[in-house]
């Protein structure tokens, strides 16, 4: 056999690889419904929004169904194999994203050019025209991001900056936002990204960090918040979470 590369697996593909190979060896046979969230995350000694990952990553490989208001059950196992995902953890991006975003606004503030500040503000009227008309406002969303990235004048931040937003669109971060983005939770952002826009009109290099910090951080929390009920994986979540409620961002 020859020698193969070894690759470090995302943690969520750790977890969810577990829980396949159980349902394959019949631990969890078809029609059985997984264990809560809450329980799994105790049993693997791995967080809840690591588990909430990697059971949705199942279900979009077909392993899993989730019910709305019920919980997590296991699909029949006849078909096609089943590809792995690996998709980038639409969480781990978003941490990454407030590392680096956080100094592009603080840099952004520094500049506060009127014409660059009047562009975000026009990035911010687009994501409400979306929202208004039904639509995700991920065209408005993404032109504000990369806009304070352009504000750094610097070529690679901006590249940087898009390909990691773009992660969104993956299949793990767009399931995820099936269940946790609704226009409560976009109005929220949108309330969120004009206190950013406030703190570099007003030239607030640490405000503006802070305030794309906590965006960011409500981004996350959106996405981790609590599953309501009885806490089964697959119910729908509200508005928004204690830290003021980005989904994945909004």
């Amino acid at each position: 056999m020859p020698i193969q590369t070894i690759e470090p697996r995302r943690l969520y593909r750790q977890i969810a690889d577990q829980l396949r190979l159980l349902i394959e060896a019949g631990e969890f046979p078809v029609g059985a419904r997984l264990p809560p969230e809450r329980d799994l995350a105790l049993k693997l000694g791995v967080s809840r929004p690591s588990v909430r990952e990697a059971l949705i990553a199942l279900e979009v490989e077909g392993w899993v169904e989730v019910r709305m208001g019920s919980g997590v059950y296991v699909q029949s196992l006849t078909g096609a194999p089943r590809a792995s995902l690996t998709a980038e953890s639409p969480l781990e991006t978003i941490r990454a994203r407030q590392v680096i975003e956080g100094e592009l606004a603080a840099q952004a503030a520094l500049r506060n050019a009127p014409a660059l500040v009047d562009g975000l503000v026009e990035a911010v009227a687009t994501m409400e025209d979306e929202a208004l008309a039904g639509h995700v406002p991920i065209r408005g969303d993404r032109l504000f991001h990369t806009r304070i990235a352009e504000m750094a004048n610097n070529a690679v931040l901006v590249r940087v900056v898009s390909e990691l937003f773009d992660e969104r669109h993956n299949p793990l971060s767009v399931k995820l936002g099936d269940y946790f983005e609704n226009p409560a939770s976009w109005a929220s952002a949108i309330a969120e990204h004009r206190k950013v826009i406030d703190a570099i009109r007003a030239g607030d290099d640490r405000g503006a960090r802070a305030a794309m910090h906590h965006h960011l951080a409500c981004s996350h929390d959106r996405l981790t918040a609590s599953w309501p009920g009885a806490d089964a994986p697959g119910q729908h979540a509200e508005a928004a979470p204690a830290a003021n409620r980005e989904q994945t961002e909004p």
